[in-house]
């Protein structure tokens, strides 16, 4: 008998989600969080040291018997709300989630696994940001024992030690990034910055079927991204309607004017039935009876985040005047994470194609 899936959240849940919000308001201000993004260095590597040397959350999707804190999807998932409500800048998603899967794919693998569980060393996946669960992606050519090739939109593969490389002969390579070129590409999102990355005849260690490994990956990209969109979403709504119930106007609070309490009472709708398809995502990913099953919640949450996420975003700028507007205000950082997480993954619209096919109702 199939399970019920599980939207609400356990105490122990609770519990860490404060925990990563103390740690994160010590770690990840604001103006912390802006100054970085105008700096050579916008990783904030002190922030994922705590997170991963202090907490253990690198590992919490990892076995305890491969070197991990053996919890599920549903404790990364309350992490990634935390995060995208600090828009912090550390590659929790695309290292303890996308490459930590692609790895725990490849059952042989067990130092690399048990490196990035611990933290010592962050890992990400040679696939671009923008590619969807169920998309084509580019692969290197592996040739004279070396790998070739170009790869672009690759995330957070600067603050990386090892890149894990999808070749043509089918295999998933680890490289180390010392080996490779790695080359900055204009961000919108300057908290999650994308490379590209250059390899040259450069030797690597196969790890595994690169198929598996990157489906696998992806999926639990895209599902738990839902988690980091909801995140975003309630800190917009939850700052704008407090700056709105201290902003006054005519000498009233500019939340009593009817019309936004509509906009405002409309938006939190949407967030609390995106806080429920991510919760579902999760779940599935934890505890999933099926892949079919799975991969129908995956795309229902990728499909309804994207554009909550955004206009929560594009309200709360709206809606801060002009101070909203000013690079001094961190709606920006929240605006332009909700913008690139929308194409991460795949789009709403790749997403909704998707579920489309999985549930057989193709268009005419």
């Amino acid at each position: 008998m199939n399970k019920e899936p599980d939207l609400l959240y356990s105490e122990e849940e609770d519990a860490l989600r404060a925990a990563v919000r103390d740690l994160l308001a010590d770690h990840c201000d604001a103006p912390g969080v802006i100054a970085r993004t105008e700096s050579d260095a916008p990783h904030d590597l002190r922030a994922w040291k705590a997170l991963t040397d202090g907490m253990g959350l690198a590992g919490l999707l990892v076995p305890e018997d491969r070197g991990g804190q053996g919890a599920t999807h549903r404790e990364a998932a309350v992490v990634l709300e935390e995060l995208g409500r600090a828009v912090a800048p550390v590659p929790y998603l695309t290292s303890a989630v996308v490459a930590t899967e692609a790895l725990l794919a490849c059952e042989a693998e067990g130092g690399l696994l048990a490196e990035l569980a611990s933290g010592r060393r962050i890992g990400a996946l040679a696939v671009a940001l923008n590619v969807a669960p169920e998309r084509a992606y580019q692969v290197v050519r592996f040739e004279d024992d070396a790998l070739h090739g170009e790869l672009t939109g690759i995330a957070d593969a600067a603050a990386a030690d090892v890149l894990l490389v999808p070749a043509d002969d089918g295999g998933l390579y680890a490289v180390e990034t010392g080996a490779v070129t790695v080359t900055p590409q204009v961000s919108l999102d300057l908290t999650r910055p994308l490379a590209t990355v250059t390899l040259d005849g450069v030797a690597g260690r196969l790890l595994g079927d690169a198929e598996p490994a990157v489906r696998r990956a992806l999926r639990a990209g895209a599902g738990l991204l839902a988690s980091e969109q909801l995140g975003v979403a309630e800190w917009a709504l939850t700052e704008t309607v407090r700056y709105l119930k201290e902003r006054k106007q005519f000498n009233r609070s500019v939340g009593g004017f009817q019309a936004l309490k509509h906009r405002l009472a409309q938006l939190w709708l949407d967030v609390v039935g995106l806080r429920a398809a991510a919760r579902n995502a999760a779940d599935a990913l934890a505890y999933g009876p099926d892949d079919t099953e799975t991969a129908v919640a995956v795309a229902v949450a990728q499909a309804y985040a994207a554009p909550v996420a955004v206009r929560a975003a594009e309200e709360a700028l709206q809606l801060h005047g002009g101070i909203g507007m000013t690079w001094e205000h961190p709606v920006h950082l929240c605006l332009k994470r909700a913008k690139a997480d929308s194409i991460a993954y795949g789009t709403a619209g790749v997403h909704r194609d998707a579920l489309a096919e999985l549930v057989d109702l193709r268009a005419p």
